[in-house]
């Protein structure tokens, strides 16, 4: 008799849950650029100064121009920019330059990362108080500060991505010698930094100018009457400092 019974499928194991978190190992002298920029690549050019101006044009006209705010117009405004931001991602950067990195929801208040960075500490160090803050300007984002924990991430301006260092009361774990005092399970998924593109220094990048021809990049020189003058392979002097040198 034949037997009817159908074999089972063999059920898969469900694969493990992906960290809700990241952590970069400090940076080493490898994932660091192998030689200086050129100084070409800090050449002032013309397209630069005219985005630069117009840049600052606009945000004055922007001032000059806006009108009154509501009380209802900024909460709208803020609904706005939640709703562009959904989502935050904190990194805190630890005395070694290691850092530990993880997404919030914009709505979270600062109290969600402390609590995250607690609990990814050594049990011994969990007790030791310790302050997030930015610099610079120095601002420290303190649970305690009324100003501070009642806010959301976006309404503290740290949405969509901030850098926090933080810095502990025992000093002992502010040095830059002493590794993250982070749990075993943290550090056993730590991972590089990723490499920084490598800069072609033969690569030359046009820019347009206002009319749309393309013009090669060129370093801008200021002589003293004022005025911007290209470089076209002769240095312009005052006739005072050409004096002074015969």
């Amino acid at each position: 008799m034949a037997d009817t019974t159908t074999a089972q499928p063999a059920q898969s194991t469900p694969a493990p849950d992906k960290p809700s978190f990241r952590y970069f190992r400090p940076p080493t002298s490898a994932h660091q650029p192998s030689s200086d920029l050129p100084d070409r690549y800090f050449d002032v050019t013309a397209a630069d100064l005219r985005a630069q101006q117009a840049s600052l044009a606009a945000k004055r006209d922007a001032l000059q121009n806006a009108p009154l705010r509501t009380a209802a117009m900024r909460e709208a405004e803020d609904k706005k920019r939640r709703a562009r931001w959904p989502h935050t991602t904190i990194r805190i950067r630890f005395a070694d330059r290691s850092v530990l990195e993880r997404t919030f929801p914009s709505t979270d208040k600062i109290k969600s990362v402390y609590a995250f960075v607690r609990g990814s500490l050594r049990e011994d160090v969990k007790p030791i108080k310790f302050v997030l803050y930015q610099s610079p300007p120095k601002r420290e984002y303190k649970v305690s500060d009324p100003k501070v924990r009642d806010l959301s991430l976006a309404e503290l301006d740290l949405a969509p991505l901030s850098l926090l260092l933080i810095k502990f009361e025992d000093d002992s774990f502010n040095h830059t010698d002493v590794p993250a005092p982070l749990d075993a399970s943290v550090l056993a998924l730590a991972e590089d930094f990723p490499a920084p593109p490598k800069f072609d220094a033969d690569t030359k990048q046009d820019d347009k100018d206002d009319k749309g021809a393309s013009t090669s990049r060129s370093r801008l020189h200021f002589d003293f009457g004022g005025k911007n003058k290209e470089d076209s392979g002769e240095r312009k002097y005052p006739k005072w400092f050409k004096v002074g040198q015969k």
